[in-house]
């Protein structure tokens, strides 16, 4: 059964925090609003953009690249509720709570990526690898060892060099 656009969870989920999130800025102060309000919002408003935009392309590669803007959009939400709670606008059990529900729509982002991937691989895990033959050691029974390893004549010259 193929999904809808408007059955997509990790949508809605960002819609949420988009609109929680948007309820808060309106009430701030022009400057706070005008400068991290604007950038907050612009950020997660491209999470769920990018998601929108992921779902309605026909290739495998361009539903990932837009799902990872989507994850990029994601962190700097991420950042920009950090500037919130380091500037104090907005409480810090306000931005943990948020913090936590794109934690759990980056999860979520993972699972739709790993299954578009699946969908493209035919449901085969694509693995890289290089493979070399084993290299052959060589051990001490395996190298044939001469009794005399020195001369005398090279022992001797040995014993000269540590004396000076």
């Amino acid at each position: 059964m193929t999904l809808r656009f408007e059955e997509l969870r990790v949508l809605h989920a960002a819609e949420a925090i988009a609109d929680s999130l948007w309820k808060q800025l309106i009430h701030w102060e022009p400057f706070a609003r005008e400068t991290v309000g604007l950038q907050l919002t612009r950020a997660v408003d491209s999470i769920g953009a990018n998601i929108a935009e992921a779902f309605g392309r026909f290739h495998f590669g361009e539903k990932l690249q837009f799902l990872y803007y989507a994850r990029g959009s994601l962190y700097e939400t991420k950042y920009w509720l950090n500037r919130t709670l380091a500037r104090s606008l907005m409480p810090a059990n306000q931005v943990q709570d948020h913090i936590s529900h794109l934690s759990d729509i980056a999860r979520q982002l993972n699972a739709f990526a790993a299954s578009i991937k699946a969908q493209r691989y035919g449901n085969q895990i694509k693995t890289q690898t290089l493979s070399e033959a084993a290299p052959e050691y060589l051990t001490f029974q395996s190298v044939r060892v001469s009794e005399d390893l020195f001369s005398e004549e090279e022992i001797q010259w040995l014993q000269t060099l540590s004396k000076t």
